[in-house]
């Protein structure tokens, strides 16, 4: 298959997809590597922002989606008569900072940075689809671990986690290899057990 053919079959199945689809899935379906697939997806990501398309190919860590342009957006709302999202309280913007930053992590530790409840931030930014759960940590009470979603990636129009700016992370004076969360003790949640 070449390029051309392969970014008319990307265009087609992200547009059919309405949703990341993953470049192993892709390469997989095409019966080619995946730099091939990731090669012509670039390539027509940068023709449709070059023509400025109506549509944008993001890439998304290791899936690529197609979207409407941002440029269309006043318009798309008032075709479709959709309200803009809400907009991301003070709170829910510094639990959502601290779940990309720390991820996974737990409410206790989003509380603890923060200094006070943060029930319902935690709540909306589910309910927002910007945080979801990862399984639960292995230590006395099993809490909940939260780590961001696709759509977080999409919201602030990143590519990957490697794309937020650094910051000094908080040191809570104990040696970091008591903080650091290892994979043996990282349980999957039900729903990723399923």
């Amino acid at each position: 298959m070449d390029n051309s053919e392969l970014q008319r079959a990307i265009e087609a199945i992200l547009f059919a997809a309405g949703e990341p689809v993953e470049i192993s899935r892709l390469s997989e379906t095409f019966e080619v590597n995946e730099d091939e697939v990731i090669s012509a997806a670039d390539t027509l990501a940068n023709a449709l922002a070059f023509n400025r398309r109506g549509v944008r190919i993001l890439r998304l860590e290791n899936s690529y989606q197609m979207v409407s342009s941002g440029e269309m957006a006043d318009l798309i709302t008032r075709a479709l008569e959709t309200r803009k999202p809400p907009r991301l309280s003070s709170s829910q913007l510094e639990a959502l900072t601290i779940v990309a930053y720390y991820q996974p992590t737990t409410k206790a530790m989003i509380e603890q940075i923060r200094g006070v409840d943060s029930s319902y931030s935690i709540t909306a930014l589910i309910n927002k689809h910007l945080i979801e759960e990862s399984g639960r940590l292995n230590v006395p009470g099993r809490p909940i671990l939260y780590k961001t979603t696709p759509d977080f990636l999409r919201t602030f129009s990143l590519s990957s986690l490697e794309e937020l700016p650094p910051i000094e992370k908080i040191n809570f004076g104990e040696p970091t290899e008591q903080l650091e969360i290892s994979a043996d003790n990282v349980q999957p949640s039900v729903s990723e057990q399923a």
